[in-house]
């Protein structure tokens, strides 16, 4: 499926890191997502409920990013991943990448980052209906 939804480059204030300072202080976090999905409903329709709102991704993943705490990166970007294919079954695959400027790594970088990619077949809601 060659269309996609994007989100780019979300910034968050959030607690998330292995290291008890990054949980006490906190720090910005830039959360891009990447829907694929068919798109040609939406657009020969001009209906928001053919497609999938990008304003609600970007309040999933924000509520997300800002109402949990994970240690790592990669478990924040799963829960995102894993949330937005369970509720819109429209989806299906899904690039969820994490940027942490911050890092606390002794260079001089300019942010260390994940990114998965998960599809129906890696939801855990998908898994759990079968």
């Amino acid at each position: 499926m060659a269309d996609r939804i994007l989100v780019h480059r979300l910034a968050v204030f959030a607690r998330h890191g292995v290291l008890p300072e990054e949980e006490r202080l906190g720090q910005r976090f830039y959360i891009s997502l990447e829907c694929r999905l068919d798109l040609a409903p939406a657009g020969r329709s001009d209906d928001v409920a053919a497609t999938v709102s990008y304003a609600d991704l970007a309040e999933i993943a924000l509520d997300i990013a800002t109402n949990r705490r994970f240690a790592l990166i990669e478990a924040l970007a799963e829960a995102i991943a894993e949330t937005c294919l369970a509720r819109f079954p429209r989806i299906e695959t899904i690039a969820v990448r994490i940027d942490k400027p911050s890092a606390p790594i002794p260079a001089v970088l300019d942010y260390a980052a994940i990114e998965i990619v998960r599809g129906r077949s890696d939801s855990v809601a998908t898994t759990e209906t079968r």
